[in-house]
This record gives structure tokens, C-alpha cells and sequence, in this order.
């Protein structure tokens, strides 16, 4: 073999004259642009109005620093047949072409039912606005108009400069609001139909980015599927979409009169094509009540089109009651609908509802468990709100029962009750995108919790969800948020945010659109005193805590279950033909079955081991006769008992004790009290290491 020639080097002259000539190549200098800006722009856009290179990379221990908004509605255009959100992310065709009205508005906004009955400065039903968007944007996008596009990709870009790391991107749908008759759709009203398009184009959009910034995966915007790969993309200082999924009938398992519209083999297949489309994190109920689960109510006027909305969906109105415990949903109204609401709606009364406060009837059902627990096997994210009060409790005590940590509430709907019960699991909070001075006192009357769990927060800007974003600060002219100011992560320059020709300004317009986010954050920082940087602190340690949630859930496995093999028996077995109600159908799997003591207290039921085994949980799920008072003793002998846990004013459902690790060959439940008049009855119980 010849050895290789060595190479000379080339004569100046020569070096010079190549580099001239790679010059005045077309696209020879292209790849000179921070990898940050792009490379093959649209003619006409939108500006950033960042400077600066985004921050990457993490802390010195490994921690992500940025922001999360854990709740948001990317694709909402997608949904609600097409037109009711007005106005595209993006446009291949430019933003010219994205940014526009709703047909259905009209040459002045007359036409605009949905925006003009949901508008928070509006003046009713038939008000005006321009129905020109680029490039003035007269009158929208703005805080308080519900229904025009907020979420253009360069605004989006614009919160990422401004060191947002992690955006939860929620398909969303509202069947019936789809359905009235005032509407011309362009798509299917189906509420999968819709994640399946609302997904599609949230994929699009990324490869539209990526085009823009020179090829696939070099764009900011990064669809991640784990947990690994969000940090992966945080690391390169862009910014990790989440998919998730907010929709009143999931898998087709809506409700009429009361009978579910949907099967266990529907949801099995169901929540594997989500997972498989790259679904993480979900809701099983949303507005209306479902075959799985009742809904935490909305208030006020919002709260009687729901309600209609929910006659329309189910066939019933909510099912109210008074309250029974310190958990509550929200209070509704009945009786006359609003003369504005009734023109829209062929509903011209509620029912008459009891004094607050109030709460929905209905849980989580048994098909709504079968979901859950469907969700658990594949590793998805639990989003707690929009549950009822009495579906939530259900929910967290199986999830507690299980120790399974992915468990999410990103937007404030749920009674605050359970804050902790989800820090305790390992799971995710984030708060409602309120005005700067709201969320600073809401937030900072949980510092003491976070900081007792070592977590972080995150917003929820529901932004496109009809939820409302914040306003314009009313002392700004006294302490303005000052411009420029630089991002809450790196270094640069941020100044007020021009597309076409409209500048805008925080103090005047608050969060009009996403773009706003940052100015948003820093009015929280510079404008909140102590309190506010303090909650904005813990925003920027966010998304560390939720990716942890994340990779917890991803890695969860249901532990042992003791009772597998072991002998049950009880001190009294309620008589039945057929023996019904034995001590063994306790540790049968079977929802379906119980043990049932005779009636009376001081009964027990236990299970022993084939040797000593070393227990520390142990899960009671109670039938509707559950014990009010009760003991857990353990025992390596059967004769001599040890008390480990006594429980008093049990409310029943699913109660789930921790214990020191204890060494015991037998397990006893000993009830001191009923809460009922009947004996005591368990569906379940689980015992683990």
C-alpha cells in the first residue's frame, strides 16, 4: 500500500482567492446567523424584539432554569369546527394570510355571537369591532376578546427569547359551542377528530420552523416525547412542547341520560392511539359530565352556558348539591338564564338549585377508574382540574394507593385542598395566568408549601382557551413596567413587541397576545416587590420540578402486592345466599366484590403472610359502609398484636396508610367505629413493602 503524499500548504495568495470566491457563492454565508434567528425568512413577519443569545445549558447541579407554562391551547383554530377562533399559528403562505378574521364576523363584528357574548369589555351581543387583523390589529388580538389567534408562532418565539423552556400545547375542543346553529364549519365537530387534526398541525408547525432555521430539527420549536428529550432540547436552550389533551368527551365516552356512550375496549384503544399520536399529559373530563367523570362547575354567567351546554351534551343539567365536607366545586347558578344568554341558546331555564356551596353529584365512575388506571399503565400525566371536588378525591386516593407521581393540576381549577396531597405524590402545580398583582398574592400564599416540598411553579396561561389573559395594570402610569428589560434567564434586551403596525405596550395593552408573556413576568419581578421576585424565583424553578414529575412517572411500576397468596380471614362474614360477601374477596382484584362484617362494631380482617414480610403501605378501599374508627395491627405470632396506625373520622373511599417499615407475618384491620348503620365492607385491600 503507498503511504499518502504529504499535503503542502497553500500560498497565501491562493488562501485568499478561495475565500473571495466562497463569498460570492450564493448561501455561502449562511450558515454566519446565530442558529437562533433564521435563516429563510417569510418577506413579511412578525418582529421578536429580543436581542441576545437564548440561555442554555443548566445549573451546576443539573437543574433546568426557565419558565413553564403548563397550559395552553396552541391549535385551538383547529378546533370548535374552525371558526370561532380566528386567525392561524402559522401560514406557509405568510402572516398575511394567518392573522385574519372569522368569516362568520362579518365586514364589522356585528356577526360575531361567540366573541360578543364572551368579550370582557363587551358592550352585548351585537357589538362591533374591526375585522381587520394585519396589519393594524385594531382591536384584536386583546386581552379581553376570547376568540382571536393570541398564539402566532413569532409571539411564541418571542416568550421562548424571554426564557420560557417548557409550553404544555392542550388539544382542545367544545362539541356543542361547535354545534349551534349560528355556525359555518370548516372541520368535524368530533372531539377526537379534533386532537387528531389539532396534533397534526402542531407537528407542522415544528417542521415549518425548522424550515425557517435551515433544515429538521434545528428550529427552537421541539416536540418532546420523554422527558430525556425535553431536557435534551432545554439543554440547547430551546423550548419543549409537551402535547396534551382537554376535551369533554375523550374516546368517544360521553353520556346521554345518564348511560355511558363509550367501553373499556374503547378506551384501551382510545389511549393507545393518543399515546402512540405522542399524548402525555390528559384530562378525563372537561365542561361537561362524561361516562367518566363529573365536572368542577364554572360560575356566573360562563357557568349557565356550560350548564346549558351540559343539558345540550348529556341530556341532564348539572346534578347540584349542598356541600358535605370542606371540599367544594364552584357555586351555579339556576332559575331564568340571562335574556343575553337566551337569545343564543333554545334554554330558557335552569333548575333551582340549593344554597351554596355547591357540588357536583357526580364522581369519577367506574369507567372513569378503568381510564385512570389505563393512564397509569402508560405513563401518562393526570390533570387533575376540571374534576369535580368528589371525582378529584377519588382520583388522588387511587393515585395515592398506587404511589403514582404524575399527577398535574396547570390552571387553578381544582379546590386548593389537594395542593399538598400533589406535592406529597411527586407531582405538578401550576397557577392560572392572573393579572401580575393577583398571581403574586395567590402565588405567594404557597411559598411556604414549596418551600417545604423543595418544588417549583408554573403558570397556566390557557392562552386561545377562553379563559381570558391578563389586563392592562391600573396604577401603570405610577410604576410601569419599564422598557427594556432583559429576560429572566441569559443575558439581551427585551423591548415592546412590533408586528405590522402595532407596537405594544404592557401598560396599556397588558398580554394581548403570547408574546407578552415575558413583559408579564417582568412586571411580576420589577414591579412586585419582595413577593413578586420571590414567585418569580420559584416560576424559573419550574420546569426542573416538572420535568422530575415527568421522568418519575415515566419511570414508575406498580410494587407488589402482598396479599397475593396470602390467607384472608375476619371476624364475622355478613350472611348471603351464595356466600357472597367472604373475607377473601377483599384481595381479589374485583371492585365488584367486598367483604362485609355483620352489623355492629369491633369487627377485623386480616391476611397472613407464608413468612414475615416487611410492610409499610397499606391501602383500604372502603365500600360505601366503611369504619369511621379503626387500628392496624401487625403481628408475627397471631397472638401477640402491635399497634402501627390508628385512624379516626375516616371519610371512607380509598384510605391509604404509610407505616414504618414494619416486619409482620399478619396484617389486621380492627374497626372501632361505623360510620353506618350496617357492619363495615371492604372492596379492596392492598398491602406493599
Amino acid at each position: 500500500m503507498s503511504r499518502p503524499r504529504p499535503r503542502r500548504p497553500l500560498p497565501f495568495v491562493a488562501v485568499l482567492v478561495t475565500a473571495l470566491l466562497a463569498l460570492s457563492i450564493p448561501g455561502a454565508n449562511a450558515g454566519s446567523l446565530p442558529w437562533y434567528e433564521q435563516s429563510d425568512p417569510q418577506a413579511r413577519d412578525s418582529q421578536v424584539n429580543v436581542s441576545g443569545e437564548p440561555a442554555s445549558g443548566t445549573t451546576q447541579d443539573g437543574q433546568v432554569r426557565g419558565l413553564i407554562d403548563a397550559h395552553t391551547h396552541l391549535m385551538s383554530n383547529e378546533g370548535f369546527g374552525g371558526d370561532i377562533v380566528c386567525g392561524e399559528t402559522f401560514s406557509e403562505d405568510g402572516i398575511e394570510s394567518a392573522l385574519v378574521d372569522c368569516d362568520s364576523h362579518g365586514s364589522d363584528g356585528r356577526t360575531a355571537l361567540i366573541e360578543n357574548l364572551t368579550k370582557l369589555e363587551g358592550k352585548g351581543p351585537f357589538d362591533p369591532h374591526s375585522t381587520q387583523l394585519w396589519p393594524s390589529f385594531e382591536d384584536a388580538p386583546k386581552w379581553s376578546s376570547l376568540t382571536h389567534q393570541q398564539m402566532y408562532y413569532r409571539w411564541v418565539e418571542r416568550a421562548w427569547r424571554g426564557g420560557q423552556r417548557i409550553m404544555v400545547a392542550d388539544a382542545v375542543n367544545n362539541n356543542i359551542l361547535c354545534s349551534l346553529p349560528t355556525q359555518v364549519n370548516k372541520h368535524s365537530c368530533n372531539d377526537m377528530d379534533t386532537v387528531r387534526r389539532q396534533v397534526q398541525e402542531t407537528k407542522d408547525l415544528e417542521a415549518f420552523i425548522d424550515e425557517r432555521h435551515g433544515g429538521p430539527g434545528k428550529g427552537w420549536f421541539r416536540i418532546a416525547y420523554t422527558p430525556q428529550e425535553a431536557r435534551n432540547y432545554i439543554e440547547q436552550g430551546k423550548l419543549a412542547v409537551i402535547l396534551g389533551m382537554e376535551i369533554s368527551n375523550p374516546f368517544g365516552c360521553g353520556v346521554a341520560l345518564g348511560v355511558p356512550k363509550c367501553t373499556k375496549k374503547q378506551i384501551d384503544a382510545g389511549l393507545d392511539e393518543v399515546k402512540n399520536l405522542g399524548i402525555r399529559s390528559m384530562f378525563l373530563c372537561h365542561k361537561f359530565d362524561n361516562a367518566l367523570c363529573g365536572v368542577r362547575f364554572d360560575e356566573g354567567t360562563q357557568g349557565v352556558i356550560v350548564n346549558i351546554g351540559n343539558f345540550l351534551n348529556t341530556g341532564s343539567f348539572w346534578q347540584v348539591e349542598q356541600c358535605r365536607t370542606d371540599l367544594h366545586d364552584h357555586t351555579v347558578a339556576g332559575g331564568v338564564v340571562p335574556p343575553d344568554v337566551a337569545k343564543a341558546f333554545p334554554v330558557q331555564v335552569l333548575p333551582v338549585y340549593p344554597e351554596g356551596p355547591h357540588c357536583n353529584k357526580r364522581g369519577l365512575t367506574d369507567l372513569g377508574e378503568y381510564a385512570l388506571r389505563g393512564m397509569m399503565d402508560r405513563g401518562m400525566l393526570v390533570e387533575l382540574d376540571h374534576q369535580s371536588v368528589k371525582a378529584a378525591k377519588r382520583t388522588m386516593e387511587i393515585l395515592e394507593s398506587e404511589g403514582y407521581p404524575g399527577v398535574v393540576s396547570s390552571h387553578s381549577w381544582m379546590d386548593k385542598s389537594f395542593t399538598e396531597r400533589i406535592y406529597q405524590l411527586g407531582g405538578f402545580v401550576a397557577q392560572y395566568g392572573h393579572d401580575a398583582d393577583s398571581f403574586v398574592a395567590e402565588a405567594a400564599a404557597g411559598d411556604d408549601l414549596r418551600e417545604e416540598y423543595d418544588v417549583g411553579y408554573g403558570f397556566g396561561m390557557d392562552m386561545n382557551g377562553f379563559g381570558g389573559t391578563p389586563p392592562p395594570r391600573p396604577d401603570a402610569d405610577e410604576r410601569p413596567l419599564v422598557y427594556p428589560f432583559t429576560p429572566v434567564v441569559g443575558e439581551g434586551s427585551i423591548e415592546r413587541q412590533v408586528t405590522g403596525e402595532r407596537v405594544w405596550d404592557y401598560n396599556s395593552d397588558g398580554v394581548a397576545h403570547y408574546g407578552m408573556v415575558p413583559d408579564w413576568v417582568e412586571d411580576m419581578r420589577s414591579n412586585g416587590g419582595p413577593a413578586g421576585q420571590e414567585v418569580v424565583e420559584d416560576l424559573l424553578r419550574g420546569p426542573e420540578s416538572y420535568l422530575r414529575s415527568w421522568q418519575n412517572t415515566a419511570s414508575w411500576e406498580p410494587e407488589q402486592d402482598l396479599t397475593k397468596g396470602a390467607r384472608p380471614s375476619a371476624s364475622s362474614v355478613q350472611w348471603s345466599l351464595g356466600g357472597a360477601f367472604r373475607a377473601g374477596n377483599a384481595i381479589d382484584d374485583r371492585r365488584n366484590t367486598r367483604w362485609a362484617s355483620k352489623w355492629g362494631d369491633d369487627a377485623w380482617w386480616q391476611v397472613e403472610f407464608d413468612t414475615p414480610r416487611q410492610v409499610s403501605r397499606i391501602t383500604l378501599d372502603w365500600e360505601r359502609a366503611h369504619a369511621e374508627d379503626y387500628r392496624i395491627q401487625t403481628s408475627l405470632d397471631g397472638a401477640d398484636w402491635q399497634t402501627v396506625h390508628t385512624v379516626t373520622g375516616s371519610d371512607g373511599g380509598i384510605d391509604t396508610i404509610r407505616i414504618d417499615p414494619t416486619s409482620a407475618r399478619q396484617v389486621r384491620l380492627v374497626t372501632d367505629k361505623r360510620a353506618t348503620k350496617w357492619g363495615v365492607s371492604l372492596h379492596e385491600v392492598t398491602i406493599t413493602s
